[in-house]
């Protein structure tokens, strides 16, 4: 069967359980005796299992059963839940990620996970496994230990007529090509049948990792004498042994759950499953599309245009008609780039019960506003900026217990993290309840850095001071460690931030604790601009970053220290000329037309020769040759054909 078809499918379902077991297991450690969260694990490991085994990938699907034996004795109160089985099921997840990861770049997905199997078969027996209390291959009188799986194939071949042989293959002591010699018995034996399962395993056998055996199981309909024949056909063997295999002696189970209780069978039911009504959809698809709809959004602008030049009530109708339809195909096609951020939240529970552990420390973690909804790219690129910042808190935020119970607080540490939308943007805010940021240390070391002077210093503000952390190469901490200390980590956050078009502010409290607010764009694609004009240039600038529009007359503009600047609402507003930042022209600037732009709680008016109007542009990279363009964020094409820059207000504001 050829399941090349299938991988994506199965690598989407692949990570959704396994984040689902990872949910589950922090939810265990808090509820260790809540039977029904050992029922959603279960239910995870055991299709886990089975669509592994179905894509061929046994390592998982050994893994998974074993797991799934541990999590069967304790959802039917045979073991207690217990740190180390915690923790070793975390370790399984791990590898099972890591697995899954490897299949995702095109490998086989294989890993050793021996070690871990035979500890979860000791946590589930309550003694040492068979693989740790003996060495070498087992006998072939001892029959091999087979999963449901394997058992299932084993049972529809006898069936349709075929028999299970048990069969070792031992060489002889000097033999010293091991791997090709046990490559050419399974070549040998190919037209007679099919090997289901090595020990070791298939790989390790053809490398030559084993002692001078190795044992597998094989359905054939030919007789044994047959078979010995053409093994013993190999050279350099030394005996063969070959055993017939019965089910009957096995002691695969088949999961209780399938088999319903009357009661389960009720609640059956009562609760009919819903049918899906959602499609995967690859993607690279939507962007396709996306792609096609940003080309009909610059015709429409050229159409708009056009209706404007030739007076034509029925052209004119057909193009109101066309901008209300695109305008709702815009929305529909946003909402389906939309995804839940919850994709990015969902690793950092496990992240801070680790580290919480490592530091010594007890953490909570509080997540609000998972459900809240941003573009796919702008998802793709936030998660490592959360993870330095939630890392920041654990190790430099949260104190450790004793020092909390000394300042009066609570042993246990919090870490909150939140998710909300406002207007046309996404914040998220990580706020901790530790030390908060010490002012004098990061003046200290700022100062050290050579980042301000000892004047500057006393003028700055709290917000100001704070804002320093990010520089790069800055770092407060008194010892390296694996988690921070190194000075980056911080100024990564703030580029990557701002190179979304968000920007990250900083609030804290001594003794009370610390507040990163992140602010983001809802999307990254199609913006809602102001077109202006600057002599015979057009720029756009984002609506998402103006306050307000105004037109002032010569007497408004003052100058402080050669500064042009404006009252605007009794707030002095520095202006600055979009003529001279991108030397549009070398005639004197005399525009009077200003539009207010705010990042942050700093303002700057813009001065420019004329509002041209309201318009949904695309935005497109300016490519690899013209990268880092200051206060330029990427270039547009209108109606008429013409290249318009999209200014980023962030670089302006003063």
């Amino acid at each position: 069967m050829n399941t090349d078809q299938y991988i994506e499918v199965f690598l989407d379902e692949s990570r959704e359980h396994l984040q689902a077991i990872n949910d589950n297991l922090l939810k265990l450690e808090k509820q260790p005796t809540e039977i029904e969260i050992v029922q959603e694990i279960f239910r995870s490991a055991h299709t886990l299992k089975g669509m592994s085994a179905t894509m061929g990938f046994e390592d998982i699907a050994s893994l998974t059963h074993q797991m799934e034996n541990v999590l069967d004795k304790i959802r039917h109160y045979e073991l207690t839940v217990t740190t180390e089985v915690i923790d070793l099921t975390f370790a399984a997840v791990e590898a099972l990620e890591v697995m899954v990861q490897s299949i995702s770049e095109g490998n086989n997905g294989k890993k050793d996970v021996t070690k871990l199997v035979s500890q979860l078969k000791q946590v589930e027996t309550g003694k040492p496994s068979e693989e740790e209390a003996s060495v070498g291959q087992p006998p072939a009188t001892e029959l091999l230990e087979i999963d449901e799986y394997q058992a299932t194939i084993i049972s529809q071949a006898v069936n349709n007529g075929y028999q299970a042989f048990q069969i070792t293959v031992k060489l002889t002591e000097d033999c010293m090509l091991k791997g090709p010699r046990a490559y050419m018995v399974f070549s040998n034996l190919e037209p007679l049948g099919e090997a289901i399962k090595t020990v070791p395993d298939v790989d390790e056998i053809e490398e030559g990792n084993f002692d001078q055996s190795f044992s597998f199981l094989f359905i054939s309909t030919e007789s044994s004498k047959l078979i010995q024949e053409t093994i013993e056909k190999v050279s350099e063997i030394e005996k063969v042994e070959i055993a017939g295999f019965s089910m009957k002696e096995q002691s695969v189970e088949i999961p209780k759950e399938t088999v319903q209780s009357t009661e389960d069978k009720k609640q059956t039911t009562k609760e009919k499953p819903k049918q899906s009504k959602t499609i995967r959809v690859n993607i690279e698809r939507i962007d396709h599309l996306m792609n096609l709809f940003e080309e009909v959004i610059i015709d429409r602008s050229r159409l708009e245009d056009l209706s404007k030049k030739y007076i034509d009530q029925e052209l004119n109708e057909t193009v109101e008609n066309m901008t209300r339809v695109t305008e709702d195909m815009q929305g529909l096609l946003l909402a389906m780039r939309m995804v839940p951020i919850d994709q990015v939240f969902n690793r950092f529970p496990r992240m801070v019960r680790d580290l919480s552990k490592d530091l010594h420390k007890k953490i909570s973690l509080e997540i609000i506003g998972s459900d809240t909804e941003l573009d796919r790219t702008v998802i793709d690129e936030i998660g490592d900026p959360l993870v330095h910042l939630i890392r920041n808190s654990l190790d430099h935020g949260i104190e450790t217990p004793e020092k909390r119970l000394q300042a009066g607080k609570a042993e246990e540490g919090k870490i909150t993290l939140k998710a909300y939308h406002s207007g046309n943007h996404v914040f998220i805010d990580i706020v901790d309840d530790g030390a908060g940021i010490n002012r004098e240390k990061v003046e200290e070391k700022a100062i050290e850095n050579g980042l301000i002077s000892v004047e500057h210093s006393k003028q700055l503000s709290d917000e100001e001071v704070y804002h320093l952390i990010f520089a790069s190469g800055f770092s407060t901490a008194d010892q390296i460690s694996d988690i921070s200390g190194r000075g980056v980590g911080l100024d990564v956050v703030k580029n990557k931030i701002e190179s979304l078009g968000g920007s990250i502010v900083v609030s804290s409290e001594p003794g009370k604790g610390s507040m990163f607010s992140i602010q983001l764009p809802l999307t990254l694609s199609i913006l809602s601009t102001l077109l202006v004009k600057v002599q015979q240039e057009t720029f756009a600038i984002p609506l998402s970053s103006i306050i307000e529009t105004v037109a002032l007359s010569p007497q408004d503009i003052k100058y402080v220290h050669g500064q042009k600047v404006m009252d605007f609402r009794g707030h002095i507003v520095p202006l600055v000329s979009l003529n001279k930042v991108y030397g549009v022209s070398d005639q004197d600037d005399s525009s009077h037309s200003v539009v207010i732009i705010q990042k942050g709680d700093k303002r700057s008016g813009l001065l420019v020769d004329s509002f041209i109007g309201q318009r949904e542009v695309v935005l497109k990279s300016l490519g690899n040759y013209l990268k880092n363009i200051f206060a330029i964020s990427g270039a547009t094409i209108l109606g008429n054909g013409e290249v318009c820059l999209i200014i980023d207000p962030n670089a302006l504001v003063k």
